[in-house]
């Protein structure tokens, strides 16, 4: 028996010291171009999965989360935050989605599974999810009400045509979602500049000044985002 458990720890220790030499080596590839072993995807998905799973076990939606005007409140936080990575009816990728590893799923697609239900998709908006580019908003500030209205709109969308959704964001308040209204989609205050010297009014002089002539640029085709 003593001989037993000197050969169980004598493994472990081994174990463990070849598991930090190949931390420490750099030979893990953590490049998002170079996807994980099938072996490691699916630890890392099944654990991903459970860890929901039981967070969300005890957590009900709203009773009203069909209501049309949750859609549409909703409709307009999407278009501002996931659309680039989830994409939308009429919007088949994006430069960044096809950077991304994990790829995002499609929410725009029908749910393949029963696991994208409400309560899953309000627990991976609010909280995020580790190492996949996907945020936790609600460290951005926004609401659980508001969240929900995502969640309703998302539950929405893949009956959507592409003209639909369009109407559906032209009809909805825009990027809003209390407390951070008046901020951009990435966190940062919009801060209104103080007129430069040339730009402040000018002393009255009895003479009214003439109004400036303002040069409109010509447009530049590389202008903008190119690459």
């Amino acid at each position: 028996m003593k001989r037993f458990l000197m050969g169980v720890l004598a493994t472990l220790v081994v174990g463990a010291g070849a598991g930090a030499l190949f931390v420490y080596s750099g030979l893990f590839d953590v490049s998002a171009d170079t996807p994980h072993s099938p072996l490691v995807y699916r630890v890392i998905e099944t654990a991903r999965e459970n860890s929901i799973e039981r967070s969300i076990r005890n957590s009900l939606a709203p009773a009203n989360l069909s209501d049309t005007e949750r859609v549409r409140r909703g409709a307009g936080n999407y278009a501002a935050m996931c659309v680039e990575c989830h994409l939308a009816p009429g919007k088949v990728n994006s430069e960044i989605r096809k950077g991304l590893y994990p790829e995002p799923p499609d929410l725009s697609q029908p749910a393949k599974t029963q696991a994208d239900v409400a309560a899953r998709q309000f627990w991976i908006i609010k909280h995020g999810i580790k190492a996949s580019g996907m945020p936790a908003w609600s460290k951005g500030g926004i609401e659980d009400d508001a969240i929900w209205d995502m969640v309703a709109f998302i539950q929405k969308m893949p009956t959507l045509t592409a003209d639909q959704y369009a109407a559906l964001v032209e009809s909805s308040d825009g990027h809003s979602h209390g407390g951070v209204a008046e901020d951009n989609h990435h966190g940062e205050a919009a801060v209104q500049e103080a007129p430069h010297g040339h730009d402040a009014p000018a002393q009255t002089t009895g003479k009214q000044a003439a109004p400036a002539v303002v040069k409109k640029k010509a447009h530049d085709p590389n202008d903008g985002h190119a690459h």
